[in-house]
């Protein structure tokens, strides 16, 4: 049975108050034509999580989506810094637990497992872990087989994971080239699973190399065909980052007012088509799918 739908009917599986694993890093595969959706939609409470947030973080903290942040790091890379995250965990204007994307990782893996907790050692000693005993997420034990420290920290189950894929097949089954950092276990974790692919294919090409299935079809509950939906941020293989729109994010991003102002432009007043357009349409899209930088 095909899972495909158009990104209004994706977004809408999104609702106030969920828990939405991002599948990004950085610049690089982020669902930022789903996350405008979401801004549009003005979608409220959601508790966000990734090892390493990027651009579309940003947005959904900036937009004023967010109430919760489950993280371990997170920049625009050599662009610059998440000015809308950064501003909001030091003005506490939403609550944060910040960890190891070890710990983060293994934190999914145990949601996907169907475990309260999972042991681990890191952050052991760091200043990580006092605020994370604090707030109820993890705690210091000892081994009871050989007697060292661990720590124990408690399972995360999103509501839903976004992914961005570069192909599926239309049953839902999609394929990742690429690192895929900690998608795999947050996947396997969440309730259900949103994939934004680059291209849809045969179910034969699919299966042909399934090893490079991330998401198998019954793990998907919508599948959106969406070319160029990470824009600006890299899909390897594909298109590399738009260094000059990511350079213009970055400076939006240092105030609320220019970033509203950027919102504004390039979210609220346009669909994924128009906001193509606005950022330079097919002959920037050419470029950056030519870009010898391909594969960042």
């Amino acid at each position: 049975m095909t899972k495909l739908v158009p990104l209004g009917e994706a977004a809408a599986l999104i609702h106030d108050g969920d828990h939405v694993a991002l599948g990004g890093f950085s610049i690089t595969r982020n669902t930022i034509a789903l996350v405008h959706e979401l801004v549009r939609r003005k979608v409220r409470g959601l508790t966000i999580s990734a090892c390493v947030l990027g651009i579309e973080a940003d947005l959904l903290i900036g937009a004023g989506c967010v109430e919760r942040l489950v993280y371990s790091g997170g920049s625009l890379d050599r662009f610059g810094q998440l000015g809308r995250v950064n501003e909001a965990v030091e003005r506490k204007a939403i609550a944060f637990e910040y960890m190891s994307g070890l710990a983060l990782t293994f934190r999914y893996a145990a949601g996907a497992l169907g475990l309260p907790y999972m042991p681990i050692r890191s952050m052991l000693g760091s200043d990580l872990l006092p605020p994370l005993v604090a707030a109820g997420v993890a705690r210091e034990e000892r081994d009871p087989f050989g007697g060292g420290p661990l720590v124990l920290v408690r399972a995360l189950v999103p509501d839903v994971a976004v992914v961005h894929a570069q192909v599926a097949d239309a049953d839902g089954n999609a394929r990742v080239l690429g690192p895929r950092w900690d998608n795999d276990e947050a996947v396997a974790a969440a309730r259900s699973v949103i994939v934004i692919a680059e291209e849809v294919v045969d179910a034969e090409e699919i299966r042909r190399l399934p090893e490079l299935t991330l998401v198998p079809s019954f793990r998907t509950s919508a599948l959106v065909h969406l070319p160029y939906a990470a824009h600006p941020t890299a899909v390897y293989r594909r298109y590399d980052y738009d260094a000059d729109h990511l350079r213009l994010y970055a400076e939006a991003t240092r105030s609320q007012r220019a970033f509203d102002d950027y919102v504004d432009r390039y979210v609220r007043s346009t669909d994924h088509a128009s906001y193509l357009a606005a950022i330079g349409g097919e002959a920037k899209l050419a470029s950056l799918a030519a870009d010898s930088r391909l594969g960042y």
